[in-house]
């Protein structure tokens, strides 16, 4: 079995599966990538973490996640840059090139947005040379509009782009996510715009469809299951000259109770039919 080599199966769509039992089941499938998480790499530990995916022969396009810095001033605040600086350092342990940070919401009692998202750039600030020095790059993800109040303060791909474009390119990118950029009418603008600087860090894809389970979180399907145009997004972000991996990252209750080989299956049928012909297009 084979995928297509740019396809990275994100740990988040198997989420029940262990570290060492994605890795098998992503390396058997063909896959060549691997998105991972925090706390799977946690609960295995570091350092055999790191020994897992040696052996897998997979390589670890990114790691999820850190940020969740928009508090004020104060202890709180100390915590959370310390523990990214704790996943700046498994980023690079990991081999992978890619931080994703997401910003976090409105403090509790705040209505203040402008405030909370001047305080990511100063957390981003901070822990910049970090990353420099790890040789990693710190992605800003922005989220969907309705995950504002308690994920994360930057909604829009030109929000991210505003805070990143104050640091070099190969210290802090952004992610480009479907499921949280396709509705924005100046999108592909701002893929552009993102791709003139070189601060792409990362293409994620799954899809929207409604109605919306009770917990939004969960909101995501396989890609071609919903109503995102795929084509003009993958486009866009080639011609703006990502060339890293492609990562398929779902959040879905249905998907997560399936058996992990059935999700992987799945995951690369979907690519092929959504992702993989825009890519053969640009010979990319």
């Amino acid at each position: 079995m084979s995928a297509h080599p740019r396809l990275s199966m994100n740990q988040a769509t198997i989420k029940y599966a262990s570290l060492s039992t994605a890795l098998e089941v992503v390396s058997n499938a063909g896959l060549e990538s691997i998105g991972l998480w925090r706390e799977p790499v946690a609960e295995a530990g570091l350092d055999a973490a790191v020994q897992l995916v040696a052996d897998s022969g997979l390589r670890v396009s990114s790691l999820c996640r850190a940020g969740f810095f928009t508090m004020e001033e104060g202890p709180a605040r100390r915590a959370s840059i310390d523990e990214n600086r704790r996943a700046i350092a498994e980023t690079a342990a990991l081999g992978a090139p890619t931080l994703v940070l997401v910003a976090g919401g409105l403090p509790v009692g705040s209505r203040d947005l402008a405030g909370a998202r001047e305080r990511v750039r100063d957390a981003i600030g901070e822990l910049a040379s970090d990353a420099a020095a790890a040789g990693i790059s710190l992605a800003i993800e922005p989220l969907h509009p309705m995950y504002v109040s308690d994920r994360a303060v930057v909604s829009t791909l030109g929000q991210a782009l505003d805070i990143a474009t104050q640091f070099d390119s190969a210290t802090v990118g952004v992610v480009v996510d479907t499921f949280h950029v396709f509705w924005d009418p100046q999108v592909l603008e701002q893929i552009a715009r993102a791709g003139a600087g070189g601060y792409i860090a990362s293409y994620q894809v799954c899809d929207w469809a409604t109605p919306l389970p009770a917990d939004v979180l969960l909101a995501r399907h396989y890609p071609g299951d919903g109503v995102i145009d795929f084509t003009p997004l993958t486009r866009a972000v080639i011609e703006a000259g990502y060339t890293g991996d492609i990562e398929v990252e779902i959040f879905n209750q249905d998907i997560w109770d399936a058996q992990p080989l059935d999700v992987v299956t799945r995951t690369t049928a979907a690519f092929e039919a959504t992702i993989a012909a825009d890519l053969e297009a640009a010979r990319v």
